[in-house]
């Protein structure tokens, strides 16, 4: 072979990626794509429930069936439940309460403003890094997160004259596949702990009790290492292989508009200033209410961990977040000119997301009919029972685990539920091998989240791909998930390294959290 032609041939990693994207791209439309797999759930779920299908969950009364869609009570749901599924569809309230905020922010000028000050004056070689380490730690935002930081990370590269969708690529990759750390306690914390701890209450001799900080050592090593990852990643595979593939550094809306300058007008400065003071105030005004000893924010006991409407308020705090400072600097820099302009842009950004809320219809209706089936239970106890039928040991038995629960999360991406599968049947079996719940528990952190940035059936990617068609029109799935593999490879497996060096020079995972029992 010449040296010409080795030189054109691509280098092998664009070729296997190649071959996912056109792979993938063959798949339906998402709509279709979802609309085909409900009619299989449909189809699975009555064939299943034909022969009497059960499946024991551990810790509920009795066997739970597996329930047909094709029968009385499975066509009765279908009828009756119809715009329930699609107005209860999860991401829905958070999606669109939030893009309004957003979408604000976002024509008011307020957010590349924002990004323009931040950034300006940074070099150019920190951003990569600088998103890898915001996104891991966004989840203290729940799932707003994949929502706003994707586009912010885009808006930041823009400016600083990068490639755009290396930064939402990158933005999206690193808050997805590290969602399940970060390097401050989050209400995810206090949630895996109160299902670890339901758990393991039940067992005579099951170690020592879970609490939010448990995990928090191990959090911090893996959010910094997985940050710096996200950051090579994007840096040295993702941006390069947008400028081979020749992907648009331009919206397609606004190609005719030129780049981002960095110096901002002194209307914009006074507009930033006046924001921040609105945006100091209003978190002043919350934050005496969250400190009023009797504040209608706080649980039952005075608290706020591991429940409370407080932690129940995460979409409605970033909604003030974007909008009160947004309408502060529209009003200062003149694109807000009366009251009536407000709902207008509101209702500019939510037309932004018509496409996604047609899919959302589809989507409610699979997710729905999939978890009334049980067939999500029933998945998830059978692996466990295969996992355990292997007779895996010690580390190896770890391993598996985490193997199976990023398999399983390529179907069931709320973490809180797989956990709640999962820990059932795995907490007992690993505290009857002498390790603690909070081990077990960290080994599911590493197994939660990588994979779900490559799976269609997480609804996020729907968003982000509407993003990235704002560059390419043509990209389809395959296209988003071809783009994802770079990250979802590399995290798992430096992931269950760092798991590895804790397990092998048995180091406190946490505050008096270690990976043995006691003896």
């Amino acid at each position: 072979m010449s040296s010409e032609t080795r030189a054109a041939r691509p280098p092998r990693l664009d070729r296997v990626l190649n071959l996912v994207e056109r792979v993938g791209n063959k798949l339906p439309e998402p709509f279709i794509l979802f609309g085909l797999l409900f009619l299989a759930v449909a189809v699975v779920s009555t064939v299943v429930a034909a022969f009497g299908v059960t499946v024991q969950i551990p810790g509920a009364d009795g066997v739970t069936r597996i329930r047909g869609a094709f029968s009385g009570e499975g066509l009765e749901f279908l009828f009756t439940k119809m715009a329930e599924n699609f107005i209860g569809f999860p991401p829905l309230e958070t999606v669109v309460t939030i893009m309004l905020a957003v979408g604000l922010a976002e024509r008011t000028g307020l957010l590349t403003a924002m990004i323009r000050a931040a950034f300006g004056g940074a070099p150019r070689w920190v951003l990569p890094y600088a998103v890898g380490l915001v996104g891991i730690s966004s989840s203290v935002m729940a799932d707003s997160s994949m929502i706003i930081i994707p586009p912010l990370a885009a808006l930041v590269f823009k400016a600083a004259g990068r490639h755009p969708v290396a930064g939402l690529l990158g933005g999206f990759a690193a808050t997805g596949a590290g969602y399940s750390t970060a390097p401050v306690v989050t209400s995810l914390d206090a949630l895996f702990a109160g299902i670890s701890n339901k758990v393991a209450e039940t067992l005579p001799h099951a170690g020592t009790a879970v609490t939010p900080v448990s995990n928090y050592y191990f959090n911090v090593v893996s959010s910094i290492l997985l940050g710096l990852l996200a950051g090579v990643l994007i840096d040295k595979v993702i941006e390069p292989r947008l400028a081979r593939t020749g992907v648009s550094r331009e919206e397609s809306e606004v190609a005719d508009q030129p780049v981002l300058s960095v110096a901002l007008e002194p209307a914009e400065r006074r507009g930033l200033i006046w924001a921040g003071v609105a945006f100091l105030i209003a978190s002043g005004l919350v934050l005496l209410l969250v400190l009023w000893p009797d504040s209608p924010l706080r649980n039952e006991t005075g608290g706020f961990l591991p429940k409370s409407p407080l932690l129940d308020s995460v979409t409605t705090l970033i909604f003030f977040g974007f909008a009160v400072p947004a309408i502060v600097y529209g009003a200062i820099v003149g694109a807000i000119g009366r009251a009536a302009d407000v709902p207008k842009l509101m209702a500019a950004a939510l037309r932004d997301l018509t496409g996604f809320l047609v899919l959302a219809f589809m989507l409610g209706q699979f997710i729905a009919l999939f978890n009334w089936t049980n067939l999500g239970a029933w998945v998830a106890v059978s692996g466990a029972d295969l996992l355990r039928a292997l007779g895996l040991d010690g580390y190896p038995a770890f391993l598996g685990f985490m193997v199976l629960a990023s398999m399983l999360n390529l179907f069931i991406i709320s973490g809180s539920s797989l956990w709640t599968l999962m820990a059932a049947v795995f907490v007992p079996m690993f505290v009857l091998l002498g390790f603690e719940p909070g081990f077990a528990q960290a080994a599911f952190r590493v197994g939660d989240s990588a994979t779900q940035i490559m799976t269609p059936l997480n609804p996020y990617m729907i968003i982000i791909l509407g993003y990235l068609r704002r560059y390419e029109p043509n990209a389809g799935m395959g296209t988003l998930v071809a783009r994802m593999v770079p990250f979802v490879v590399p995290f798992w497996l430096v992931w269950a390294l760092i798991l590895t060096v804790f397990y092998f020079a048995d180091l406190p995972l946490g505050p008096g959290m270690g990976i043995h029992i006691a003896p």
